[in-house]
């Protein structure tokens, strides 16, 4: 008998928003299927009502026949549905294993059976053949091996109902492989898996069918073999957007040098010099571990330089702090906006005006007449999608949320001179992503120096106007926009040092 799941006339409201309005669809088993749409569409929404983290306002989620109802995850992993959020939900202090068999921990006389949790999480490592230690504590492991940790704890619950919401965002390519090499063995046992990503490459490659939100609402649903990217496009976004990088309009003229970066060595890189002029976007390219983000954290005043040195309009500069750098001029966008770049649970206006209180203030208050300002300026500049300055930040979209701090640091409270955006469209759909790199090219118009890091090569060789390349730490190469290819770039990023 065939498995599968079926949400009808699904509708959640916040207040403001319909996040979700009569959604309706059929995933079966043994297949993959795509939920597609920009940020915002309500994807989200959808996991967290399957997850039980929320409850509908309306509708029925039938699972073979079964209408579910959840008070509760609780409720929702009980019924055989599992989701594997973008956002990590690990115990950061507790060890691999504890994390994975949480909720189901092995016990023996009354205690923990160690030496059983242990045995079983190394037999699960093992299928994912990934170098990690069961003993090891999350908060010690990358990233990217923390979301594998999170994707073993949903496999090893056995789920009927597996969902992924962009698990491979902080992937490398290896462990992508190993992902999607799980993904077919899971659709082998006739699992029903639902499947987020904003990268239509994995789309094609990954799944069997594809169902597009908009705007909160059900477009279609197709068969992946029958469609191509420029009509999904169309169908999340509502227009042909055309060749998204043809139709930037870019700057074309660069003044002076606004950063020079000379033998740069910290505990992650050695020997990193470049510079850049203001107008100028400059790109960074390599693979996973590079050390491009460790560059600009010593540049940011984030990490301790060992040797080298910082000039910035000329003047050699010696940041202590990164506040020592916002002063300057430099305003960062890191790579986890999440956990580095915003206070989730505190308002758009407070995050947009944290850094610059001072500059906010009404001695011995905040001037909130020009903190609301401010807050609208960034709001319009960015087509910030809310219906308040007020609205908590963790409750917007991923594109909204990278809008956010881009406002924050192009405010008319700060100078901004320099701009570094790592990995800015992580997360982020195609329509907003076109929007994002416009920005980008605006900025240089401005004046601004820009240098923008990206691990998706297309992403960096088009909107950049040089690409600087790095692998272990080092600089390998460079390459003008014009000159640049995938493969050019990717030799670079390989290169034998």
């Amino acid at each position: 008998m065939e498995q599968y799941l079926e949400l009808s006339g699904i509708s959640k409201a916040f207040p403001g928003v319909q996040a979700l309005k009569d959604v309706g669809f059929r995933a079966t088993g043994g297949k993959v299927l795509a939920l597609l749409g920009e940020n915002g569409a309500g994807k989200s929404t959808l996991l967290k009502i399957l997850s039980g983290d929320i409850k509908p306002d309306e509708g029925k989620i039938v699972l073979n026949g079964r209408e579910l109802s959840f008070r509760s995850p609780h409720d929702a992993l009980k019924s055989g549905i599992s989701v594997i959020y973008q956002e990590r939900q690990l115990m950061s202090a507790m060890s691999v294993m504890e994390n994975i068999f949480a909720g189901d921990i092995p016990v023996k006389n009354g205690i923990v059976d160690y030496k059983t949790l242990k045995r079983e999480t190394k037999k699960i490592i093992d299928q994912f053949g990934l170098p990690i230690d069961p003993e090891t504590p999350v908060m010690f492991l990358s990233i990217a091996h923390q979301q594998m940790v999170e994707i073993m704890k949903a496999y090893r619950r056995d789920s009927l109902v597996i969902a992924f919401d962009e698990p491979t965002a902080p992937l490398t390519d290896t462990e992508i492989e190993i992902l999607f090499n799980l993904i077919r063995r899971l659709k082998e046992q006739g699992k029903i898996i639902l499947y987020v990503s904003h990268r239509l490459k994995e789309i094609f490659e990954v799944t069997d069918e594809i169902v597009v939100l908009k705007d909160g609402r059900f477009v279609t649903h197709v068969n992946t073999a029958e469609t191509n990217e420029q009509d999904l496009i169309k169908y999340m976004v509502g227009r042909d957007i055309g060749d998204t990088y043809a139709n930037l309009s870019r700057n074309d003229k660069y003044g002076d040098v606004l950063l020079e970066v000379n033998n740069l060595t910290t505990y992650a890189v050695h020997d990193v010099s470049f510079s850049l002029r203001k107008g100028e976007v400059l790109g960074f390219a390599g693979l996973v571990g590079a050390g491009r983000t460790e560059v600009m954290r010593a540049i940011f005043g984030a990490d301790p330089i060992i040797s080298g040195e910082i000039k910035l309009e000329g003047k050699k500069v010696e940041f202590k702090t990164p506040k020592d750098a916002i002063d300057a001029g430099i305003a960062l966008c890191p790579e986890d906006r999440k956990e580095q770049g915003l206070v989730l649970w505190r308002s758009i206006e407070d995050n947009i005006i944290m850094p610059f209180l001072d500059k906010v203030r009404k001695w011995p208050f905040l001037d909130f007449k020009k903190s609301e300002r401010v807050t609208i300026e960034a709001i319009k500049k960015y087509d910030i999608k809310t219906p308040t300055i007020d609205k908590i930040v963790v409750e917007l979209s991923g594109g909204n949320q990278q809008k956010v701090i881009l406002g924050r640091w192009t405010s008319s409270l700060v100078n901004t001179k320099l701009l570094i955006l790592d990995e800015p469209t992580k997360g982020i759909d195609v329509g907003t992503k076109a929007e994002i790199y416009q920005m980008v090219c605006d900025l240089a118009k401005e004046g601004l120096g820009v240098i923008f890091i990206s691990s998706e090569l297309t992403e960096v060789i088009n909107v950049a106007d040089r690409i600087i390349v790095m692998k272990d730490g080092t600089i390998t190469g460079e390459v003008l926009r014009e000159e640049a290819t995938e493969e050019k770039v990717l030799a670079l990023a390989m290169a034998s040092n």
